[in-house]
């Protein structure tokens, strides 16, 4: 495994980057696809569960509505006294008397149930004394007064309670072969507590049907039983008064759950009436809930691999793009180092890679051109100005900065060294656009932003830092390059000997309390070890010195400090505070120099702007 994986950091670069992104992105994204996959079936399959059983309930509550009005449907004999009167007749004289009662007792029936207005009844039937009473919308047949018409035969025993009787308990058949159920219940004379009769409405079962509806119950089967198991209604009408043999074993009375055999694999949903015991079922075949996500799937499987097919083509020419002039720029950089400045980055893209090598090439011409100026009879500040720029571009700094991009493209991040690249592309056009002396506070900010971003992506968490602006920053104009030093201060001899460290940036406009006017205060606050006494006495005296540049360990606050003061004049510049273990406070105080103060003098020329730049204070 160890040879495997040392073999593997011996690959190319190109090879290497490809195998890596597979593995972390190509295998991650098919392996997230179909738990994706799987999570969204799983979630279609548990609504569908959760929310049949609701329709269920409510179907059910229609149903009962439904027999309800059906149960009421026997008490209307009771309005009418002359058809109770009729039914309490046991024996007739003549039979002209008896068809006359008969008649009486149809002819209500009919007008009552049939052209009552309620199109469900298919008849109704009145067995009282011997005697058949009935009205029907149908032709019918297989219900006469023998009493194998009934379902019980002569064992039938009368209760006052509804029963319902389904169509393969009883030799009643309509015309047209209707489904129908019939409700028996018997008439009590409530006078003398004698039976008048017994009862029986066919009702056909279409309003089931119209309350199915909703169910969609075109991909499956819904049916209707009672406490025994026996079929009261059927989506499969085959299937009614049959009984439903494998209700009992059912693991639940309401709810869902899935059957798992070889041939089916089904959702089956109940819902069990606690009044009347019924259970309503709806099973629909799993197949036909992910029929349209089985689809998307195999869409999406094509889409993936044409896409992996794609990025991976378009992956090896960016890392190509990137890699290749990066390696070379630090191969030159390598050469800068140890101070040959005859190098040149040859580049055709315009993306950050390329700004980042016309940066560089324009970088190292600027060195040299400032190197040149340095003779020149403004030394002083030119030096203070090249030292400044070499501060910002210091090879070291570049080297590990590009080293580092090298690294997180090796890793695969691509974001990253793309975020990388981008900051020291723009750090290196601020560095070597030094046409003017002084810039916006907001440009100033935003190079120091870049700076520490780099920096902590380079120490991750060993370095945070925080950016407070209580002014409007483009507004207002400082010299270029006077934060960087202090912050890489910092940073260099904080991390030097403690394992983290967090860098406070504060700007705001302050009150000169001697002639009332307004400055600008920047403070640069650290939690590193601090300076320790003998050293705060020695940079304290130099800040008081003659304002050259120094060379030494303190370098970059010397040098802030001396640009300020060849600048602004004596009454500004840096003061440091310390504590051993505490931190350092560095506070930098220049005028406040406006956006028109700067605009005006821009007006009068390069030459004027770079001779009146200290009159911004004196």
């Amino acid at each position: 495994m160890i040879s495997k994986f040392l073999k593997f950091k011996n690959y190319r670069l190109m090879p290497k980057l490809i195998i890596i992104y597979s593995l972390l992105t190509v295998i991650p994204m098919a392996i997230l696809g179909y738990i994706a996959y799987s999570q969204y079936i799983s979630s279609i399959e548990k609504q569908a569960g959760e929310y049949t059983p609701l329709l269920l309930e409510q179907a059910h509550a229609n149903i009962h509505n439904q027999i309800d009005e059906l149960k009421l449907l026997p008490n209307l004999i009771y309005n009418s006294n002359q058809v109770v009167g009729v039914l309490r007749e046991e024996f007739y004289q003549t039979n002209s008397a008896l068809l006359h009662d008969e008649f009486v007792v149809n002819n209500f029936l009919n007008t009552t149930y049939i052209s009552g207005g309620n199109p469900n009844v298919l008849g109704v039937f009145l067995i009282s004394n011997n005697r058949l009473f009935q009205a029907t919308s149908k032709s019918y047949s297989g219900f006469e007064l023998d009493a194998s018409s009934f379902p019980f035969g002569q064992d039938f025993e009368w209760t006052e309670s509804e029963s319902i009787i389904l169509p393969k308990q009883i030799s009643l058949e309509f015309e047209g072969n209707p489904q129908y159920i019939l409700l028996m219940k018997q008439l009590t004379d409530y006078d003398n507590r004698k039976k008048l009769g017994t009862i029986f409405i066919a009702y056909e079962l279409n309003f089931l049907e119209s309350i199915f509806e909703k169910l969609n119950s075109e991909k499956g089967d819904i049916w209707l039983m009672n406490d025994q198991g026996r079929v009261i209604y059927h989506s499969n009408h085959e299937e009614i008064g049959n009984i439903h043999i494998e209700s009992n074993d059912y693991p639940i009375l309401n709810g869902s759950f899935r059957t798992l055999n070889e041939n089916e694999n089904k959702l089956i949903s109940l819902h069990t009436s606690d009044e009347t015991g019924w259970t309503l079922a709806q099973s629909i075949y799993l197949s036909e809930l992910t029929q349209r996500t089985d689809m998307v799937r195999n869409v999406t499987i094509i889409i993936f691999i044409i896409l992996v097919i794609i990025s991976l083509f378009l992956f090896v020419i960016f890392v190509w793009n990137v890699s290749s002039p990066i390696y070379r720029l630090v191969k030159l950089m390598k050469k800068v180092e140890t101070g040959d400045f005859d190098v040149d980055l040859p580049t055709k893209s315009k993306d950050e890679v390329g700004l980042l090598a016309i940066s560089f090439n324009s970088m190292v011409n600027k060195i040299k051109d400032l190197i040149k100026e340095n003779y020149h009879i403004e030394i002083k500040q030119k030096d203070a100005e090249l030292y400044a720029l070499q501060s910002q571009i210091n090879p070291h700094f570049m080297y590990n900065t590009l080293e580092t991009i090298g690294m997180v493209i090796e890793e695969d991040d691509q974001e990253t060294g793309v975020k990388m690249v981008t900051l020291l592309g723009r750090m290196l056009r601020y560095s070597i656009s030094n046409k003017d002396r002084l810039v916006s506070i907001e440009k100033e900010v935003s190079h120091i932003e870049d700076y520490l971003t780099i920096q902590k992506i380079r120490f991750e968490d060993r370095l945070t830092f925080d950016i407070q602006k209580e002014l409007e920053t483009e507004q207002y104009y400082i010299p270029k390059f006077i934060i960087q030093p202090i912050v890489e201060n910092s940073i260099k001899y904080g991390l030097e000997r403690i394992e983290g460290i967090h860098i406070l940036v504060k700007i705001k406009k302050i009150s000169n309390p001697l002639n009332g006017g307004e400055e600008i205060l920047l403070v640069i606050e650290d939690n590193g070890p601090g300076i320790d006494t003998e050293r705060l006495i020695y940079l304290k005296k130099e800040l008081k010195s003659d304002p050259t540049i120094k060379k030494d360990g303190s370098f970059g606050l010397i040098n802030v400090h001396s640009r300020i003061v060849m600048t602004f004049g004596s009454n500004y510049g840096l003061q440091i505070t310390s504590l051993e273990s505490r931190g350092t406070v560095v506070r930098i105080t220049i005028p406040c120099i406006t956006s028109d103060l700067v605009a005006s003098n821009l007006k009068m020329g390069e030459s004027d702007n770079e001779k009146d730049i200290s009159s911004y204070s004196r």
